[in-house]
């Protein structure tokens, strides 16, 4: 890139404040200039988390999508069909090539998918499960699970199953995605870990994109980020920091719900919250309102439930949570509290938790460190409670994992120590439910469940907040953070 928002952004301007918006030069004229947050962790392989940003590029495409519930609709296949407990068909789309110019075809996808299933470690949509394709023919292929999977065409919608061109996949599970995908722009060009470049793809199977094409610039530091928009250096912005937002336009600044809960876990097999009388006290304790209005400046919405306005038929279908124990007085009891700094509201609503606590009568001891260092303890139970930022839907765009990971007995990422066979078998039968209102009832069901219990209290639900230029078009904002710029998203001169 001969101008990197990365370069605009050391020079002097971001010292001084001179706000002066740039013209865009000759080559810029008709592209889009984005500043991420984060740049590659695995040089953009598709099989890692870098894969949402080739989604978000509109460059690597799957073969279904998610609808805003969760359902899956078509993309490189038109139409799919259950064959048996474990082996689904799906029809591909005609006429598609990758940028490099090779057929999409059978071959292709059952290579993209089988790579995937294949590498060491997997991509984590397929975690515990066992994957395999098979070509039937140029236009279908057979996708079979060792175990029975209802939700196999949602999962298939990961940008971590997207589908590369055969050129792409190279040994020891090295896939490069440069002029790979099928997408509306060819990723033609990255620059390690600071910038990427992507071209309009005139030869795209669906709607030609309006923009000529993409800059992207990745800018991990929120106040750059945010200068980046306010200097018309960037057209669009990823993650604008809370604290950044004052100084921007109110008609630049969109906020998207996450779905992603801050939750307080309740150790409720060890120390004091074995008690469900003290986790009473706690649920009664906490006042939302105020962590949202001084940590998040009312950028945050308050947690009826675990899940929450990202998912836009939860809050419809959440039934009243009866609570049978009622609280008691702490007395003084000794907690500790702990939370990671990774996350930079955390330790600050940890500090408003324990001061609640402290007036509702417990003693509160808290424990603030770096994720890597506190992880261990925090899944050990060496906490009473712990603040945890979570993600409540995962690649497949549904909350069942989420939920069993966390609350059931078994679950790899049980902090709360929670055990209670009535929620391991309402969240068995919600995961036995093809997708659809009966398994989004039977998630909530579930969840109902996990509240009765008070080893979990939800907090509040995160928004992201993305600024836009003016003459920004149809830039996407999407709670999953998979779609950002594509085809219809454009500049106009204003």
């Amino acid at each position: 890139m001969k101008a990197s928002l990365a370069g605009l952004l050391a020079g002097v301007c971001l010292l001084s404040g001179c706000f002066n918006e740039p013209a865009p030069t000759q080559e810029q004229e008709g592209r889009i200039r984005l500043a991420m947050l984060q740049p590659p962790r695995s040089g953009l392989t598709p099989l890692s988390d870098d894969a949402f940003k080739l989604s978000r590029w509109s460059t690597a495409e799957t073969l279904v999508v998610l609808d805003p519930l969760g359902e899956a609709q078509p993309a490189l296949a038109t139409q799919w069909q259950r064959l048996d407990e474990t082996r689904w068909r799906f029809t591909l789309r005609p006429n598609v090539r990758f940028h490099d110019g090779a057929a999409f075809d059978a071959a292709s996808v059952v290579n993209a998918l089988n790579t995937a299933a294949e590498a060491a470690p997997k991509p984590r949509i397929l975690d515990g499960v066992t994957l395999h394709a098979e070509a039937e023919g140029d236009s279908a292929v057979i996708v079979s699970t060792a175990q029975p999977d209802p939700l196999l065409p949602q999962r298939l919608s990961s940008p971590q199953l997207a589908i590369l061109s055969p050129r792409a996949y190279g040994e020891n599970s090295v896939v490069s995605p440069i002029r790979a995908g099928t997408g509306a722009f060819v990723l033609t060009e990255v620059q390690g870990t600071s910038s990427a470049r992507l071209e309009r793809f005139d030869g795209y199977w669906g709607e030609k994109a309006a923009s000529t094409g993409i800059d992207v610039t990745f800018v991990p530091d929120g106040a750059a980020r945010a200068a980046a928009l306010r200097t018309g250096a960037a057209d669009i912005v990823e993650a604008v920091p809370v604290s950044q937002v004052a100084l921007l336009p109110a008609e630049q600044v969109h906020e998207v719900p996450m779905p992603r809960t801050n939750t307080l876990y309740l150790n409720s097999a060890h120390g004091p919250f074995q008690d469900p009388a003290l986790r009473a006290a706690v649920r009664e304790a906490v006042n939302r309102q105020q962590i949202i209005d001084n940590v998040y400046e009312q950028r945050a919405d308050p947690a009826a439930g675990l899940l929450g306005p990202a998912l836009p038929w939860a809050a419809s279908l959440r039934q009243p949570v009866e609570n049978p124990v009622k609280p008691v007085a702490p007395n003084g009891v000794t907690i500790t509290l702990a939370t990671f700094s990774d996350r930079a509201e955390l330790p600050e609503v940890a500090i408003y938790l324990a001061r609640q606590l402290s007036a509702a009568g417990f003693t509160v001891n808290q424990v603030v460190r770096e994720y890597a260092h506190i992880e261990a303890d925090a899944l050990a139970g060496k906490f009473d409670a712990f603040i945890l930022s979570r993600a409540t839907v995962l690649d497949s765009g549904d909350p069942v994992a989420y939920l069993y990971s966390d609350f059931a007995c078994h679950g790899s990422f049980n902090i709360a120590q929670l055990c209670r066979p009535e929620i391991d078998r309402a969240l068995e039968q919600a995961a036995a439910i093809p997708a659809g209102p009966a398994r989004r009832q039977a998630i909530m069901a579930a969840e109902r469940q996990v509240m009765a219990s008070d080893a979990a209290i939800p907090l509040l639900h995160e928004r992201v907040i993305q600024g836009e230029a003016p003459g920004v078009r149809q830039a996407l904002r999407d709670p999953r953070e998979r779609l950002l710029v594509t085809p219809a998203t454009r500049r106009e001169a204003l």
